[in-house]
C-alpha cells in the first residue's frame, strides 16, 4: 500500500469505466484494455467502480471482485482507489474492509446520499470510514444533495487516513483549502487545467481522461490554455446528459467497448451522438482510446438490466 504522500503526488486519476458483454456481464478483457491506455498515457491512478465506473449498478460481489482484479494486474504501475463509499454506513465499512483486504491504496468515501443524514451523522459516517484506511472524501453535491462545506471537511484534515477532497464546488473552494494545506483534486473536468495551474489543485479525478487520457496528462503537467480551450466542447459534450451516459457512448464510437448499457442508462440520441463525431474529430485518431470515432445506428446499442 503506498503512502499518503505517495498518494496526494498523483495529479491525474481516472474514474475508470466499466465495460459489458453482450450478455450484460462485466467484460473484463476490455476492462483490462481500458486500464493500459490509460497506463500507456501515464495516467497516475483510477478509481474503480466510482459513478463513472457505474458501482451504483453493481453489486458488492462485482464491485469488489472488480477492485480486487485491478489490484492484482495492476497495482504495480496504478494507484487504485476502490469506491467503497455509500450511503449506508455499515455497507460502507464492510466493502472499505473488504476493498484494503484485496490491495486497493485508497478508497472513495461520500457522505450519504438520498438518505441524507444530519449533519452530526455525516461526521460520524466519515470519522467511521476514515478509521479503515486512507480516504478521499467526495463532495459532489449535484449528487448527493448535500454540500461538505469547509466547516464539516476542515477537522477531518488532521485525520491520518485523510488525503484530501475531490471537490466538486468550484475553483474558489478548493483554492481556499490549499491555502490551508488540504489537498483537493477537482471533480469537475473543465474546471481542472485551471485549478490546477491557477487555483492550485493537487490535480483532478477525470472522466475525460477515459476517452483523451494524454490530453489530459499534458493539461495537468503544464499551463496548456490553448489546450485547454480546444479541449473544452469535448468536454462539454461528455456531460451533455448526466455522466456517465456520454463517456460510455463515446468508447462505444471509438470501438474501444462493446455498445451494451446498463440501464437505466441509454446510449445518447442520434443528434447528440453526431455532435460527439464531429468533436471527437477534432482529435489525432491516436489520442482516442480505441481510435477513430465511427458513427453507430440506434439498433447497435445492447440495453441490458
Amino acid at each position: 500500500m503506498r503512502s499518503i504522500e505517495q498518494l496526494k503526488n498523483a495529479s491525474l486519476i481516472t474514474a475508470i469505466k466499466t465495460p459489458y458483454q453482450a450478455n450484460g456481464e462485466i467484460d473484463l478483457n476490455a476492462y483490462d484494455q481500458l486500464v493500459l491506455a490509460q497506463i500507456d498515457a501515464d495516467v497516475d491512478g483510477i478509481v474503480v467502480g466510482g459513478t463513472t465506473g457505474e458501482g451504483q449498478l453493481m453489486n458488492w460481489e462485482e464491485h469488489l471482485m472488480l477492485i480486487a482484479h485491478s489490484v492484482a494486474k495492476f497495482s504495480d504501475k496504478l494507484i487504485i482507489v476502490g469506491n467503497t463509499g455509500s450511503n449506508n454506513t455499515r455497507e460502507a465499512i464492510k466493502a472499505t474492509q473488504y476493498g484494503f483486504a484485496t490491495g486497493m491504496d485508497a478508497a472513495l468515501q461520500i457522505n450519504p446520499y438520498y438518505g441524507r443524514s444530519s449533519i452530526a451523522g455525516v461526521k460520524e459516517h466519515l470519522s467511521r470510514v476514515l478509521a479503515l484506511g486512507p480516504a478521499f472524501i467526495y463532495n459532489v453535491p449535484g449528487r448527493t444533495g448535500q454540500d461538505l462545506t469547509p466547516e464539516i471537511l476542515i477537522p477531518f484534515a488532521s485525520h491520518p487516513n485523510f488525503i484530501g477532497i475531490k471537490e466538486c464546488a468550484g475553483n474558489e473552494r478548493i483554492a481556499d483549502y490549499e491555502r490551508q494545506g488540504i489537498a483537493c483534486w477537482s471533480g469537475n473536468d473543465d474546471e481542472a487545467h485551471d485549478a490546477r495551474h491557477l487555483f492550485g489543485s493537487h490535480g483532478v479525478i477525470s472522466v475525460t481522461s477515459n476517452l483523451v487520457p494524454n490530453i489530459m496528462r499534458q493539461l495537468m503537467d503544464k499551463s496548456n490554455p490553448a489546450l485547454n480551450t480546444h479541449t473544452q466542447p469535448l468536454m462539454n459534450w461528455l456531460f451533455c446528459e448526466p455522466n456517465p451516459i456520454a463517456i460510455n457512448t463515446a468508447l462505444m464510437m471509438t470501438g474501444a467497448v462493446k455498445p451494451v448499457f446498463r440501464l437505466p442508462y441509454v446510449p445518447l440520441t442520434h443528434s447528440q451522438r453526431e455532435i460527439g463525431l464531429s468533436l471527437m474529430s477534432e482529435f489525432d485518431v491516436n489520442e482516442l482510446v480505441g481510435g477513430k470515432a465511427n458513427h453507430l445506428s440506434d439498433d447497435a446499442f445492447i440495453l441490458t438490466a
